[in-house]
């Protein structure tokens, strides 16, 4: 029986497409090409860490993706959270709340250039 084995992509519409990758590129380091932007993992190599990708479905009228009005909210993992929230807020991000701990990582949640929600994530 043929499954879904994971995500292969997130893909949103935005105002101005070159100036979102741009800035995701120069915030949060995404190496960006003409087509956006693939992370390579092998969960197989050596050096691999452990990796999962959360689905949540959420109710229609959810709060959590405020202030976005975007009905989808990203949450992309990093290494160290507290240094990067630092450098964001360095280049003038807007940061939407303190860092948050809890026995699975560390989260904060931020806006993007066209003011989507992102939710940073440093797996424990």
């Amino acid at each position: 029986m043929k499954r879904v084995t994971g995500i292969g992509g997130l893909f949103f519409k935005c105002k101005d497409p070159e100036a979102v990758k741009a800035w995701y590129q120069k915030h949060l380091g995404f190496p960006v090409n003409q087509w956006g932007c693939t992370f390579e993992y092998d969960p197989k190599a050596e050096d691999a860490k452990a990796s999962a990708i959360q689905w949540s479905p959420f109710k229609e009228d959810t709060q959590y993706f405020s202030p976005s009005d975007k009905p989808y909210m990203f949450n992309y993992t990093v290494d160290d959270l507290v240094a990067l929230v630092e450098e964001l807020k360095k280049e003038g991000v807007t940061i939407l709340d303190d860092i948050a701990e809890y026995e699975y990582g560390k989260f904060v949640h931020i806006l993007d250039c066209e003011n989507n929600k992102i939710e940073l994530w440093e797996p424990a």
